[in-house]
Formats: C-alpha cells, sequence, structure tokens
C-alpha cells in the first residue's frame, strides 16, 4: 500500500495552521464543517478560539459540535449553546450544534467490526466538506484522542456516543458506558470514524496540533496539566495515517514526561483503535513524515 503524507512543523501558530492546510493541495469547498473540540466548562487546555480563527476563515467554515453524552455543561443543546457563548466560539464563528434537534441521522457501516451503524448529528447533512481540527492530547477513557476520535466520538450525536460507549448497545445506560470490553470500545469508535470518512471521501482534511498535551481530554471539567512539551501541527488526508504519526511522535520525544502520556496511552491499550481502522481500510498507519519549515 502506498505510504500516506503527513506533512509536519514544528511552529505552532495560527498562521502555521494555515499554511498547513495549504500544504495539502486540497480546497475544501461548498459549506465546509470545522469539527474541533469546543472545551468542557473548566478545561483549561482545549484550544481556543483566536487561536484557530484564521483557519476557519480561511476556509470560511462553520464550528460544529454534538451534544455530550455524560453529565457536564454540554450534555444539553440549551447548556452546550451556553457554553459555546460562554468560551468565546460564538465572537468569532457560525456554530452549529448538529445534534441541536433530532432526529438523528443514521449512517450505515456495512463492515462494522463491532457497530453497523453511526447515530450522528443530522444537521451534517447541511455540509459538502469537513476540516477535522484537532487537539491532540490523552484521553481517559480511549487512552489518546486525535483524528480518529473527533471522526466518531465527536460527530456522534449525544445517543450516538453512548451508542459507542455501550458497543451497539441501543438501552446502554451511563455506568455501561464506561464498564465494557475495552478493545471492543476502540474498535466502535473505529467503526463510526469509517463511517463519517467515508460520508466526506475526498472532501475531508485532517490537522492535529500537538500542543498542551495533558492525559487528560479537553472534555474533562477537572484535567491534569500537560505534561509534555508542545511538538507541533501535523496535516493529512488520512486520519489514521496522522493520528499514528503523533503517537510515534511521542514515543520518539526526548521528553521526560512522555512516560506519563504513554502510561495512559498504553493503559487503555490506545493504538488498537489506530490498529481497527487500518484494519477497515479508510486510511494507512504507513506514512512519510514531511517536514514543513
Amino acid at each position: 500500500m502506498k505510504k500516506s503524507k503527513v506533512y509536519f512543523t514544528k511552529e505552532i501558530t495560527p498562521e502555521s495552521v494555515v499554511k498547513m492546510y495549504e500544504t495539502l493541495g486540497i480546497e475544501l469547498s461548498g459549506k465546509v464543517a470545522v469539527k474541533l473540540h469546543s472545551g468542557e466548562k473548566g478545561n483549561q487546555n482545549y484550544l481556543r478560539p483566536e487561536f484557530v480563527k484564521a483557519i476557519v476563515e480561511r476556509v470560511k467554515g462553520t464550528v460544529v459540535e454534538c451534544n455530550t453524552a455524560y453529565d457536564g455543561a454540554r450534555n444539553t443543546t440549551e447548556r452546550h449553546v451556553k457554553l459555546m457563548e460562554e468560551h468565546g466560539w460564538n465572537k468569532y464563528f457560525t456554530v452549529d450544534i448538529m445534534d441541536g434537534e433530532g432526529p438523528d441521522k443514521v449512517l450505515e457501516i456495512p463492515n462494522g467490526k463491532v457497530i453497523q451503524k453511526d447515530y450522528v448529528g443530522k444537521n451534517i447533512d447541511n455540509y459538502d466538506s469537513m476540516l477535522v481540527l484537532s487537539h491532540f492530547k490523552g484521553h481517559p477513557m480511549g487512552g489518546y484522542g486525535g483524528a480518529l476520535k473527533q471522526l466518531s466520538i465527536g460527530v456522534a450525536s449525544g445517543h450516538g456516543k453512548s451508542y459507542i460507549h455501550c458497543v451497539g448497545n441501543e438501552h446502554g445506560t451511563f455506568e455501561e458506558m464506561f464498564h465494557v470490553d475495552q478493545n471492543k470500545f476502540l474498535e466502535a469508535m473505529a467503526d463510526s470514524a469509517s463511517a463519517v470518512a467515508k460520508y466526506f471521501e475526498n472532501r475531508i482534511a485532517y490537522i492535529n496540533v500537538m500542543c498542551n498535551m495533558s492525559v487528560d481530554c479537553d472534555c474533562c471539567a477537572v484535567a491534569e496539566d500537560p505534561c509534555m512539551k508542545d511538538i507541533g501541527i501535523l496535516a493529512s488526508l488520512d486520519p489514521i495515517a496522522i493520528d499514528q504519526a503523533c503517537i510515534d511522535l511521542v514515543y520518539n520525544s526526548d521528553d521526560s514526561g512522555k512516560e506519563h502520556f504513554i502510561e495512559r496511552v498504553e493503559r487503555q491499550n490506545g493504538v488498537h483503535t489506530i490498529e481497527a481502522a487500518a484494519e477497515l481500510g479508510f486510511g494507512s498507519r504507513e506514512y512519510e513524515l514531511i517536514h514543513i519549515d
């Protein structure tokens, strides 16, 4: 299989995000959804609106999010809209909670390992293309969070998130979400990621920003402070390759803080999401890392 191209720069600025997008050689057309993590109330590590303003404006994008399946400030549309305003997203951008009003849209996954459908916010139909703008960091459940998690849990509706976490149980409880077979959960994430990648096939691009790298996700109201120095920005048209490249950059880092980060990834077997996604065939773990000055 031909190696996927992953572009990398050490420079972490709003301008370099735009430069990395332009390096990809794709022009996202029509109405562009920019999927990012808007940050849970109290979280200190998420990418701020000011940092992503240049790239969102460059693609003339709409910032899109979906409601959560757990208690917090984003589990209802009313609360979520309020928090987006508090975090300043509405100050600069048009914001769309894609599952703000039901019913969900169902994407079929005929070759899914664990789940055969993905519940996503129905407003996904309003967009012609998507920029997946991920803050790469650790994650309490997934081990790490990057492009694949944004495609899966990120684009899933509130119900869809529960469905993935409960590995296909339509009526899974909140408790069951966090007490399932770990590998099956990671495979369900890969399944749902494949559905969204296929939905926007050839009309989707990925940028991962490796800064503020805590072992905790931006979904944590009380997250650990970053344990590693910032590494850089990556861009690719392959969500599997870009996540694999980020993991490799962590492992190959000379930063002593990487041990804590790696412990979190390995404790949750986080790389299995990448393995399962590669087996589904919507990208490759084999990549060429191209340095951009």
